[in-house]
């Protein structure tokens, strides 16, 4: 299961839009704003990763002291929060519950996901163990609506939405391990070589796919044909 809201992160999601807080603009550096320090973090953890974010990196890319930035944020938790939510914003144009067919929208807002993940590959690894900010929730709130649209039960919802969210984390975080430097792993398995070994997954090509944009839709329609049956 992904993280859920509770103690201290509870109070992170509060505040984790980007809008600035009362009398934000009246200290410290006043060429400093949220927003700008969440931008400069994206572009960072996108050039170094997790590991690569420090505080003291962080001022120096806005052009500020460390100091400074505590009058927008808390600390380097409150920096990775507000930057995995930045990078999940879902940027297109239907709001939830507009008339659009529901299968339509469950895999609109999941490729989009997906690619915005794969754009900042360190967001994978944050997901699942930081608060969920607005531009998460927006997303889960669509995707229940449109499987709500669908028929699926309010018993069974929890169930779709862990199933489709599992199932986006996995084609993800799968997707992300096989590129090494812009190079693909499976260049080299050896045991992309037929073998006898393995007749079936031989035959199914399984180790020399990479078609992956296609296999993600393709296995998504397959999960979707199980949530949600056809309508007799």
């Amino acid at each position: 299961m992904a993280a859920k809201p509770g103690g201290a992160r509870s109070k992170r999601i509060q505040k984790a839009g980007l809008q600035p807080r009362p009398g934000e603009e009246r200290r410290g550096d006043p060429t400093l704003s949220r927003e700008r320090i969440v931008a400069s973090a994206v572009e960072l953890l996108d050039a170094h990763g997790v590991n690569g974010l420090t505080m003291r990196g962080l001022a120096d890319a806005v052009g500020s002291g460390v100091m400074s930035l505590y009058w927008h944020v808390d600390n380097k938790e409150d920096v990775f929060d507000l930057a995995l939510d930045s990078v999940l914003e879902y940027r297109g144009t239907s709001e939830p519950g507009e008339a659009q067919d529901w299968r339509g929208a469950v895999v609109q807002g999941l490729e989009d996901w997906r690619a915005n993940m794969l754009r900042h590959p360190w967001s994978i690894s944050l997901l699942p163990r930081r608060a969920l900010g607005p531009n998460i929730l927006y997303r889960l709130e669509r995707l229940s609506q449109a499987l709500s649209s669908a028929g699926v039960a309010a018993a069974d919802l929890n169930i779709a939405l862990w199933t489709l969210w599992n199932y986006v984390m996995g084609a993800t975080i799968t997707r992300a391990s096989f590129v090494r430097s812009g190079g693909e792993r499976t260049a080299e398995q050896p045991a992309t070589q037929p073998t006898g070994r393995y007749p079936t997954i031989e035959r199914s090509g399984l180790l020399r796919e990479n078609d992956w944009d296609g296999t993600f839709s393709r296995g998504l329609d397959l999960l979707l044909n199980g949530l949600v049956p056809p309508r007799p």
